[in-house]
């Protein structure tokens, strides 16, 4: 249980790729696959990396998955390498998840239980990618994607129906958890509970020494650390640009198109006349007609309204057409037929009896075609512009997808072919710093470095409707450390700090020996022989220092973490040094009056129980079946992903 606890205190990087299981974000991991926009699903091979009855995991279709995991999670941090992600775990539980999928389909149908066609339908129709603008599924949006993709509609289907299957078989199982006051009052207090220490820093920068290393050394060094210096992925991109510009002239539109587009829209340009009324509800017609009666005595509406305990409201700049709508026909003709500050009434209405009074009266007059030449030449420049746009833009995609390369189709259409200079993803440039990304190359990045170097060109929106460009990556640069020599003096500068390091390291533990035995921890940093920082007191309440998403530094962290009266060391990080931490007091927490705060713990414990039920179920569903899995599958997996990204080993 206590696993459960940290889990639940703090979230793993598991939580990132919990896609499959428990089928909560079924469309995030659809789209997740869609967007990534390099592979397409597998059609097995490569061996058999899990089975589970009478379904089959290929080592293929693993390696796909993975690839794309690891690519969207590149998203959110473009510096991330395939040997990191592997390191991380990540390569691990996609193949947990993907065996978990597989177990409860063999399982779904061992039982006779299947996803119909409608219910996997219903589901496509809900994911935004396959929508139009209005909120509807279109099937043009849906095979479009599924083309430029590269994926098929039954590998689609059956990601989908094994969604639902774990929705359906694993949902129902962490329901109507309930845990005890017993079980929860342990973990509420836990969040109250307090802690103080007292931390001291042992900064490598204190050993620094004068001597340099020799190029053996250094060279040593370097290829043990190159992984620090490894410059991202560099791509150029290859862009031609389409602006809606392009169709200027076509777009002008003729004199004949002029007169209809007036013609049909006539009633927008006739005479009108708009009306501000102020008006009063009253339940009943006698009592507006003695309202009435006082406004003929000379009182105003206003006024005699608040003598009953009423308020007048009012209506700004109204056409009949929209005072009829608001009230009815009756309240319209009556408004319309008054003149301005003449009181009309008792009026029915939809909400009762109704004393209106016209406050202004507001004329335009007709406007002719001559008048409004220019708005309705405008109007019609854009539509054609945009229909133009999208003509052309629909051409293009077809004959990427007829299998036009980029070359053929910038050529074909008169396109100007552009080449950026070799940027990461962030749109920085390795050899510039000075170096900003132009507006239109900012929205390529994304897409551009999530191809691969053999994918179709994309048509990537930079202005929607108005700017697009046709993008593909051109020269790749491997992520990989610079030459040695090139950086030498920033090597040198870290091989020294590294020393250091080690040194502070040696004296860290030293001081926690000395501390362990009863000596204080400011004694010892006095006694060290060399001059160091003064210990600080640190501390708080868990609940404070873990509140939402903020992570407490570490040698705070590390306070929550220790036996009473012990005394640990802990990395500062990046060869900077080390701290010495002592727990010196632990002040207990009780929540057993505060109702808010147990009832939270029991909410958010009870859906990480019930995802353990969930857990425990698949796993009762593997022993059964006798799920086999390929225990080299994983590592058959990293080695081919870091020959494909390569220089992310």
């Amino acid at each position: 249980m206590l696993s459960v606890f940290r889990r639940f205190i703090r979230s793993k990087f598991g939580a990132i790729f919990a896609i499959l299981f428990l089928g909560v974000i079924a469309g995030a991991f659809i789209l997740g696959d869609l967007s990534s926009g390099r592979y397409g699903t597998s059609m097995g091979g490569g061996g058999t990396a899990a089975k589970a009855g009478g379904e089959k995991l290929s080592q293929n279709e693993l390696q796909d998955r993975v690839q794309r995991v690891f690519e969207n999670a590149r998203r959110s941090n473009p510096g991330l390498q395939i040997a990191q992600f592997f390191a991380q775990g990540g390569g691990t539980q996609v193949y947990d998840q993907l065996v978990a999928s597989l177990t409860l389909k063999a399982f779904a149908d061992d039982q006779g239980v299947h996803v119909s066609k409608r219910l996997v339908d219903a589901q496509i129709a809900q994911i935004p990618a396959f929508q139009d603008a209005a909120g509807n599924f279109s099937q043009d949006n849906f095979r479009q994607l599924l083309i430029r993709e590269r994926l098929t509609e039954q590998s689609l289907r059956d990601d989908i129906s094994r969604e639902i299957l774990q929705r359906q078989l694993l949902g129902p199982i962490g329901l109507g958890v309930k845990l005890s006051d017993s079980l929860v009052l342990p973990y509420a207090s836990l969040l109250l509970e307090a802690r103080q220490g007292t931390v001291a820093a042992i900064p490598a920068i204190a050993f620094l020494d004068d001597k340099n290393p020799t190029d053996a050394q250094l060279a040593d060094y370097y290829k043990r650390s190159a992984d620090r210096y490894t410059i991202p992925e560099q791509r150029r991109i290859r862009y031609a640009l389409i602006d809606a510009e392009r169709f200027a002239q076509a777009s002008q539109p003729s004199d004949a198109e002029i007169a209809a587009a007036y013609n049909q829209n006539k009633t927008a340009y006739a005479a009108k006349q708009n009306r501000s009324i102020e008006q009063l509800v009253l339940p009943t017609e006698a009592g507006a007609k003695a309202i009435a009666d006082q406004v003929k005595g000379g009182k105003t509406l206003a006024a005699a309204a608040q003598g009953a305990g009423l308020a007048v409201s009012a209506v700004a700049d109204q056409s009949r057409e929209a005072l009829t709508a608001s009230a009815s026909k009756a309240v319209a003709d009556a408004a319309f037929a008054a003149k301005q500050g003449e009181l009309v009434g008792p009026v029915r209405g939809s909400l009762g009896w109704l004393l209106l009074r016209v406050t202004s009266v507001n004329d335009t007059p007709a406007r002719p075609l001559a008048a409004v030449r220019g708005e309705i030449v405008t109007t019609l420049r854009a539509q054609k512009e945009k229909q133009l746009l999208t003509d052309f833009t629909g051409k293009l995609e077809d004959q990427i997808a007829n299998g036009g390369t980029f070359d053929e189709v910038v050529k074909d259409n008169g396109l100007k072919l552009e080449t950026s200079p070799l940027l990461v993803a962030t749109g920085k440039q390795v050899e510039d710093q000075a170096y900003v990304a132009p507006d239109d190359i900012k929205p390529l990045l994304t897409p551009v470095f999530a191809m691969s170097a053999d994918d179709d060109a994309q048509l990537i929106p930079i202005t929607p409707d108005k700017r697009y460009a046709l993008a593909a990556p051109s020269d790749i640069v491997a992520a990989a450390p610079p030459p040695l020599a090139k950086i030498k003096s920033l090597v040198l500068t870290q091989y020294k700090l590294n020393q250091g390091n080690e040194k502070a390291k040696k004296l860290a533990e030293q001081i926690q020996t000395k501390v362990a035995k009863g000596m204080k921890l400011a004694d010892a940093i006095a006694g060290a022989g060399i001059k160091l920082p003064p210990p600080q007191t640190l501390g708080g309440r868990r609940a404070d220092i873990m509140r939402g998403e903020q992570r407490p530094p570490a040698e705070v962290a590390i306070l929550f973490s220790m036996a009473p009266n012990t005394v640990k060391t802990l990395p500062i990080g990046q060869d900077r040094g080390y701290f010495v931490v002592q727990l010196n007091a632990i002040q207990r927490g009780d929540a057993k009056d505060q109702p808010a705060l147990l009832a939270q713990v029991r909410d958010q414990l009870g859906q990480v129980v019930g995802e353990e039920y969930g857990q425990q179920f698949e796993r009762a569903v593997e022993k059964e079946l006798g799920v086999t899995r390929n225990a080299a599958a994983i590592a058959n997996v990293r080695k081919a992903l870091a020959a494909t990204n390569s220089g992310d080993q």
